[in-house]
């Protein structure tokens, strides 16, 4: 079975590969995410706030009397809570290079546009094959209009496009006002990808301790719902590479993201659960439904549940909305 796609402009055996997450952190797991069939290798992010604090860092060991550097220091997260640095970060990208004939596709998390975009640079110095751009912003600003908070990640992306020339994805958050439209505009920026979507952590508030507290929940299938959505949507009038990254747990999940339009799936939360050994298993399955149902390659599959035969998706969508709701029965 030919399961073959392509991704970012990477030839891939098959569109399954780990998403952003620790697992890259130890060699030894990324050893098994490769023996287990992995297409390619996804680092978690580099944060802006990491690179702009060793920077401040830096000029206040060469500045001790400016006491305003020290203060600014403290306003960003410790640097224990990061698992890496950003030299042990770069360093992690040749460690992981040297390790696995796989391609490896860095992260760079970031709101604004400055010095710290030069990373880019260097983790294309590094070896990485492909970057992909998480945009973590949440616009809370009133007087900020949707155009301000479009335009921020367009000049984040136009920056770092100027700066690299291997291929750059932009993980994407599903909350902006005209998402397809969006998307168009960062294809015409120069985006080789998209990522569809970005999971946001909602705090948790302790009612004991009155404190806002982190909270990690693993993803569930049914998150993947909103993706496919978007990846139908899309599929075919966007002219970029397409990632699924949230809600794939089983080869099912998979084959309706590739069915939706994917040319690459993201898996994070199963192979948390799993270990690595679960892509193979879902790898496997996805291969043998196809070979069931008599699918020559995954490639016949691609696009196939998109609505890009439709003439008016709009339309077509809120049709599916009203038969979702007057179809529940007590």
């Amino acid at each position: 079975m030919d399961l073959s796609t392509t991704y970012l402009g990477l030839r891939l055996p098959h569109p399954l590969m780990p998403g952003a997450s620790p697992l890259v952190d130890n060699l030894d797991t990324v050893k098994r995410l490769e023996e287990a069939g992995a297409a390619a290798i996804v680092m978690h992010s580099l944060f802006e706030e990491q690179i702009l604090q060793e920077q401040i860092a830096t000029i206040y060991h060469m500045e001790v009397h400016a006491e305003s550097f020290a203060e600014a220091v403290t306003t960003f997260p410790r640097p224990a809570e990061f698992a890496l640095g950003p030299e042990q970060y770069l360093k992690q990208i040749e460690r992981i290079k040297r390790t696995v004939t796989i391609p490896v596709i860095a992260s760079l998390n970031g709101i604004s546009a400055g010095g710290w975009v030069s990373y880019a640079q260097r983790m294309q110095d590094a070896g990485a094959d492909a970057l992909e751009l998480n945009v973590y912003y949440l616009a809370t600003d009133p007087q900020e209009t949707s155009a301000a908070v479009e335009q921020r990640t367009l000049g984040i992306l136009r920056a770092i496009k100027r700066t690299v020339t291997i291929p750059v994805a932009v993980k994407l958050s599903p909350f902006f006002s005209s998402l397809a439209h969006f998307a168009a505009e960062l294809v015409g920026a120069g985006a080789d990808g998209l990522v569809l979507f970005n999971r946001f952590y909602q705090p948790e508030i302790d009612i004991e301790q009155l404190e806002v507290v982190p909270r990690l929940e693993l993803s569930s299938s049914s998150e993947l719902l909103l993706r496919l959505r978007w990846l139908a949507i899309l599929s075919d009038r966007v002219r970029t590479s397409l990632a699924a990254s949230g809600g794939v747990h089983t080869a099912t999940d998979a084959l309706k993201a590739v069915m939706a339009g994917a040319d690459a799936v993201q898996m994070v939360s199963a192979l948390l659960r799993h270990g690595p050994g679960h892509l193979r298993t879902v790898l496997a399955e996805m291969t043998r439904w196809l070979e069931e149902h008599e699918y020559t390659s995954l490639q016949q599959a691609r696009g196939s549940m998109s609505l890009a035969r439709s003439p008016d998706p709009a339309a077509f969508e809120r049709a599916n909305y009203i038969r979702v709701l007057q179809g529940w029965r007590p």
